[in-house]
C-alpha cells in the first residue's frame, strides 16, 4: 500500500514538470467576420462591410485579416493596435480618417486610452493589386497617381465636390462634399459603387426606380452600375461621405 501512494505520488510530480515545461499555446485568430465587436451591414460580390464598436477599455478578440480592406474612423480613435508576431503601436486617427491595409495579418485592437473605437470596415473580396494614392496620401510609401482637379457643380454654386484619394486595379475611393441644402447634378453612374455616409452628417441618395434614401453617420448604401441618379443634402450643415467605385460591374447586395 504504502509503494502504492508513493507511486502515485510521483506520477502526480511527474505530471506536474512535464505540463509545467510545455510552452504556453498562442491564441488562435478568429476569422474577422466572427469577431464580436464587427458587425456585418452590407455583403455582395465585391465586399463585405462592417461596423466596428469597441467600447472604452475594452478589447477585440484576436482575429484575421485576410483580404485587403479600407477602413473609415467615425469620430476620434486612439487604440492599441497588437498585430501578431510585432511589437503593439498606438494609433490616433481623427473623424473621417481613411486608411487602407493590405491584409493578411491577425491583431487585437484595444482601447487602453479610454476612447471608444468606431469604424467602417469595407473589406475588398477581389485582388487589388498595388494602392496608388491620389488627393491624399492614403497609403504610407505608396506610388502617387496624381491629383487629378476636383469636380463640382458650377450652377448650384460649387455645392458639390467629389476629390479623388485612393485607387487600386479593382477600385476607385473618392471623397464628395455636399454644401448645406445643396444637390449633385443628375449622374450617371456606369460602375456599381458603394457610399458611406460620415460622422455627424447626412446625405440623401436618389436613384431611378428606387424609393429615395437618406442616410445618418456610419450608414451604407450600395449603388448598382448603370443608373441615374443624384445626391442631395437635406441638412444645414456640410455632408461628407466616402464612394468606393469598382471598375468591373456584375453583382449588386445581398439582402
Amino acid at each position: 500500500m504504502r509503494y502504492n501512494a508513493l507511486m502515485k505520488r510521483l506520477i502526480i510530480v511527474l505530471a506536474f514538470l512535464f505540463s509545467a515545461s510545455l510552452p504556453a499555446q498562442a491564441p488562435v485568430a478568429v476569422p474577422v467576420g466572427k469577431e464580436p465587436h464587427h458587425h456585418l451591414v452590407l455583403e455582395n460580390d465585391y465586399a463585405r462591410v462592417f461596423r466596428v464598436s469597441v467600447p472604452p477599455h475594452d478589447a477585440t478578440l484576436l482575429h484575421q485579416h485576410d483580404l485587403p480592406y479600407v477602413y473609415v474612423s467615425l469620430g476620434p480613435a486612439d487604440f492599441i493596435n497588437a498585430v501578431a508576431g510585432k511589437p503593439e503601436a498606438r494609433v490616433v486617427m481623427t473623424d473621417g480618417q481613411v486608411g487602407y491595409s493590405r491584409g493578411g495579418f491577425a491583431h487585437i485592437a484595444r482601447t487602453d486610452a479610454g476612447v471608444p473605437f468606431d469604424n467602417i470596415t469595407i473589406e475588398l473580396l477581389h485582388p487589388q493589386g498595388e494602392p496608388r494614392n491620389l488627393c491624399a496620401q492614403i497609403v504610407p510609401g505608396a506610388a502617387s497617381g496624381g491629383c487629378g482637379k476636383a469636380s463640382g457643380s458650377a450652377d448650384r454654386g460649387h455645392g458639390f465636390s467629389v476629390e479623388p484619394q485612393l485607387e487600386t486595379q479593382e477600385m476607385s475611393l473618392d471623397l464628395v462634399r455636399l454644401e448645406p441644402e445643396t444637390s449633385s447634378p443628375k449622374l450617371a453612374l456606369p460602375s456599381n459603387s458603394l457610399l458611406v455616409c460620415l460622422n455627424g452628417t447626412e446625405v440623401r441618395i436618389d436613384v431611378d426606380g428606387k424609393p429615395a434614401k437618406t442616410l445618418q453617420g456610419g450608414e451604407v448604401i450600395w449603388i448598382d452600375g448603370g443608373v441615374h441618379g443624384f445626391a442631395s443634402n437635406p441638412s444645414k450643415k456640410a455632408s461628407t461621405s466616402i464612394q468606393l467605385s469598382f471598375k468591373d460591374n456584375g453583382g449588386g447586395a445581398k439582402p
